[in-house]
């Protein structure tokens, strides 16, 4: 081998030694930062850049493939947050609401009276995007204490499109339950004045959590009601909740249907 085509293998080596070392140290800060945020680092070769691995978890957050996470990975926030208030959250809800309202117009109500549907509350219902805003829209950790100081003032805004629905469904003769997580004692009044000030009159019944669901998970929690009003002779025809836990589990209804929500994972 001549001295110029050695000289450049080593130079090759050299290259490609310095390029290992700057991963090696890219990963260690990514390690880093995960272990002081909370945020995965991308796996090495993933070949993701940061807005198609935000879209990439966003996907399997709502297909419930990604479960139990507890926090909106920190490189994910300006994703987030532009999803939810800069018009795509609300076109998915709208195109939702679409098929919905053609799965009802098929459906023949009996005049017994028994025809139901059941609605979540927070993040169906009403909206707490203006609280998870503060909290930046879920990176930071879940704090119950806040949640209800927030939600004991009774001002979260109806979401549009479910509320439209919402009085579809009473105008054509369904019982609407709204089932929702929050304790009863603490936040009842608070809840049923925000309801009724936003608009949510004329449904059957608000069910929330008693001292005998403490502790239970929203699958459980939500299964024993649901089959609690199937054993009354209810028919649930949907189910509507931003949360999977809303959906799995005994007794959900004819058809389910998820609305988008990347801000938080309920047990």
């Amino acid at each position: 081998m001549s001295e110029p085509e050695e000289n450049k293998n080593q130079v090759r080596i050299i290259a490609a030694m310095a390029r290992r070392l700057q991963e090696v140290l890219i990963f260690l800060c990514l390690a880093i930062f995960s272990k002081v945020t909370g945020a995965k680092p991308h796996p090495r070769g993933s070949g993701l850049d940061g807005a198609t691995y935000c879209l990439s978890w966003r996907m399997a957050v709502e297909t419930d493939n990604l479960r139990a996470w507890r926090t909106v990975p920190i490189q994910c926030l300006r994703h987030v947050e532009t999803y939810m208030i800069g018009g795509q959250y609300d076109r998915d809800i709208d195109l939702i609401m679409e098929q919905i309202f053609s799965y009802i117009n098929g459906i023949v109500i009996s005049d017994d009276g028994m025809d139901a549907w059941i609605l979540d509350v927070d993040d169906t219902c009403i909206s707490n995007l203006f609280y998870y805003k503060g909290k930046r829209f879920g990176c930071d950790p879940w704090d119950p204490a806040s949640f209800k100081a927030w939600a004991s003032k009774g001002g979260c805004p109806a979401i549009p499109g479910v509320l439209g629905l919402f009085s579809k469904l009473v105008e054509n003769g369904f019982k609407v339950f709204l089932v929702t997580g929050r304790d009863e004692e603490t936040l009842g009044q608070a809840t049923l004045d925000n309801l009724h000030n936003q608009g949510f009159i004329g449904y059957e019944r608000l069910i929330m959590r008693t001292a005998s669901h403490k502790g239970k998970s929203a699958v459980i929690y939500k299964s024993e009601i649901r089959k609690q009003l199937v054993e009354q002779g209810y028919r649930i025809w949907g189910n509507l909740g931003d949360q999977w836990t809303d959906l799995q589990g005994d007794c959900s209804g004819n058809r389910t249907f998820k609305l988008p929500n990347p801000m938080y994972f309920v047990p």
